[in-house]
C-alpha cells in the first residue's frame, strides 16, 4: 500500500489529506472513500483516463482511502495524488519521499489550474516538503516566501520528474508585486465641487475609516466611491497574500496587481452572498474586498439582516461563517462606503426641488438603517446636489488630482506605521482603544470640547473611540504630532447623531 500527500480547503486553510492506495487481484473495480463530494468521486474517471493516456492501465480491486476519514473532500484538488499514489503502487514511480501534490487532470494527462493554491503553499512550506502544482497557479504560489514549489504542466513530466529522468526546475522567485503605474478609474480632478466630501475621502485612505454620503440623486456619489480607490496605498507583500489567499479559494484569477480590492455590492444581494456561506462555507463580498473597499450603494434599500450581520466584522475585522457541518474564519478588514439618498424621493433638503415624502414616510425611509450600524461609520458627509454653475465648470487645472492626494495618503501611512508597527497594527482604524487613549495626547482645552461634544451629540464610547481615531489620522494628514482643537472641531463635524442620518 502506498501513501501520497494532497490537501483540501476549509475556508482559506488548507488541511493535509494522506492519500492510501490499495491494489489487489480480480475484476477492475475502483473504490474511492473518506467522505468526497461529487467532484472527487468523479476524479476516477479523469485519473484512470490521464494514466491510460501514459499507457499505465488500471487492473485488478483498487481501494482508495482519503485520510482523515471524517473531513469532507471537496474539488478536484486530489485529482494528482490520486494518480501519483495509483502510480507509486503499480511501480510505475518510486515512493515521493515527502511531497504535497495538487491539481485537476485532464483526460489526456495535462495540469489544469486549481483552487487554493495559495493556501496549499503555506501548507507545504508549514510541513517543510516541496509542493508540485499545475504550471498556472505557479504565479500566485510565489507570492509565498520559503516554499519549494514546482510548476507541472502535464503528468508525464513529473513522472519522469519523479523518476530522476528529467527533473522539473523550481518556479522561480517572481516578485508579482512589484508597483506599476495606476490610473484611476475616476481620478478627483474630474468631480466638480464637493470639497467637503473630497476631504474626507482622503481622511477615509489615509486611515481607513468608514464612510457614509449623504445626497440627493446625481449629486456625486457613486464617483466620489470610486475615486476613493485611486488615493489608496498599495498592498503591501504581506496584505497582497491575504488578498489572494482569499481570491484562491474561490479559484478567482490572478493578476499580481497590488491595488486594493474594490467591490461593489447591488442591494438585491444575500446574506451569504455578502457576509459568506452556502453549502461550501465560501467567503463572501466583505472578505473580497479585505484590504481594500467595500461598496454599497443605495444602503437603505438593503436588507436589515443582510446589515446587522455586518456588524461584528466591521468591529472585529474577520467574520465567521457558522454552518451545521463546521464553522469557517474569514478575514474582513474592508473600508466600508456607504451611499444613500435623504428620503425616498431623494430630495429632502434640497434648497430648489421640493421633498415629496409624508414625515411618517421619511421616518420609516430613516428607520431602515439601525443606530448600531451607522455607529460603526467614523466619517458622515452630505454630498449636496451641484449647481448650474458647478455643473458647467471646465476648470479641471484647478483641482487637486488623485495622485496629489494619494502622496499625502502615503505619508500620513507610514507615520501611522512606524508608530503602530510595534504593537502589530497598520493603520488607525485598527488600533483598539486601550492602545489608541494610552499613545494619543489630549490637552485640557481639547478634553473640555470633547466632552461638551459627547453631551450634545450624543455620543457612545464607540462614538469616542472612532472619533479619536479620525482626529488622529487628521494630525497624521498635517504631519503633527500635536492634536489641536481645530483638528477636533473638524473630526466632530463628520461625527453625527446615527438616528438623525438624513440630516447630515
Amino acid at each position: 500500500m502506498s501513501a501520497v500527500w494532497g490537501m483540501t480547503l476549509r475556508g482559506v486553510e488548507a488541511l493535509r489529506v494522506e492519500v492510501e492506495v490499495e491494489m489487489t487481484g480480480g475484476l477492475f473495480v475502483m473504490t474511492l472513500v473518506g467522505l468526497p463530494d461529487v467532484a472527487v468521486r468523479e476524479a476516477r474517471e479523469r485519473v484512470r483516463a490521464a494514466l491510460r493516456s501514459l499507457d499505465i492501465p488500471l487492473r485488478g480491486r483498487i481501494a482508495i482511502n482519503l485520510a482523515p476519514a471524517d473531513v469532507p473532500k471537496e474539488g478536484a484538488l486530489l485529482d494528482l495524488p490520486i494518480a501519483v499514489g495509483l502510480a507509486v503502487q503499480g511501480g510505475v514511480v518510486p515512493p515521493p519521499e515527502g511531497a504535497l501534490f495538487l491539481g485537476e487532470l485532464a483526460l489526456d494527462g495535462r495540469l489544469r489550474r486549481v483552487r487554493g493554491a495559495v493556501s496549499g503553499a503555506i501548507l507545504a512550506r508549514d510541513l517543510g516538503v516541496p509542493l508540485y502544482v499545475p504550471r498556472e497557479n505557479g504565479k500566485e504560489v510565489s507570492l509565498v516566501d520559503g516554499v519549494e514549489a514546482y510548476g507541472v504542466p502535464d503528468l508525464a513530466s513529473l513522472f519522469r520528474h519523479l523518476r530522476k529522468e528529467a527533473p522539473l526546475l523550481p518556479l522561480e522567485r517572481e516578485n508579482p508585486a512589484m508597483e506599476v503605474p495606476f490610473v484611476p478609474e475616476v481620478d478627483l480632478q474630474e468631480i466638480k465641487g464637493q470639497a467637503q466630501a473630497k476631504r474626507a475621502l482622503e481622511i477615509a485612505a489615509a486611515g481607513h475609516h468608514n464612510l457614509f454620503l449623504v445626497g440627493a440623486p446625481g449629486s456625486g456619489k457613486s464617483m466620489l466611491a470610486k475615486a476613493l480607490r485611486g488615493i489608496l496605498p498599495s498592498l503591501s507583500r504581506e496584505e497582497l497574500l491575504e488578498v489572494h489567499r482569499i481570491r484562491s479559494t474561490l479559484g478567482l484569477p490572478f493578476d499580481g496587481s497590488t491595488l486594493p480590492p474594490f467591490r461593489c455590492v447591488h442591494h438585491t444581494a444575500t446574506t451569504p452572498a455578502v457576509c459568506g456561506g452556502g453549502s461550501r462555507m465560501q467567503p463572501g463580498e466583505i472578505s473580497l474586498a479585505h484590504r481594500g473597499v467595500l461598496f454599497l450603494d443605495e444602503m437603505p434599500e438593503f436588507r436589515r439582516e443582510l446589515l446587522e450581520a455586518m456588524r461584528q466584522p466591521l468591529e472585529d475585522g474577520s467574520i465567521a461563517v457558522n454552518r451545521a457541518s463546521g464553522s469557517v474564519t474569514y478575514p474582513s478588514r474592508v473600508l466600508l462606503v456607504c451611499a444613500a439618498n435623504p428620503c425616498a424621493c431623494g430630495y429632502y433638503g434640497d434648497p430648489k426641488i421640493p421633498c415629496r415624502c409624508s414625515a411618517s414616510e421619511r421616518r420609516r425611509y430613516a428607520k431602515r438603517l439601525s443606530g448600531p450600524i451607522l455607529d460603526r461609520v467614523d466619517l458622515h458627509v452630505a454630498v449636496p446636489r451641484l449647481t448650474p454653475e458647478e455643473l458647467l465648470s471646465d476648470e479641471e487645472s484647478s483641482r487637486e488630482n488623485s495622485r496629489a492626494v494619494r502622496e499625502r495618503v502615503l505619508e500620513a501611512r507610514d507615520r501611522q506605521r512606524a508608530r503602530w508597527r510595534p504593537f502589530g497594527y497598520s493603520c488607525n482604524a485598527e488600533v483598539p482603544e486601550r492602545l489608541l487613549r494610552k499613545n494619543i495626547r489630549i490637552g485640557t482645552r481639547e478634553r473640555n470640547f470633547l466632552r461638551e461634544a459627547a453631551r450634545k451629540h450624543v455620543l457612545t464610547g464607540r462614538g469616542m473611540t472612532r472619533l479619536l481615531r479620525v482626529v488622529r489620522t487628521i494630525g497624521d494628514l498635517r504631519g503633527e504630532e500635536e492634536l489641536s482643537l481645530d483638528m477636533f472641531a473638524e473630526a466632530l463635524g463628520y461625527r453625527k447623531d446615527g438616528n438623525s442620518w438624513m440630516n447630515v
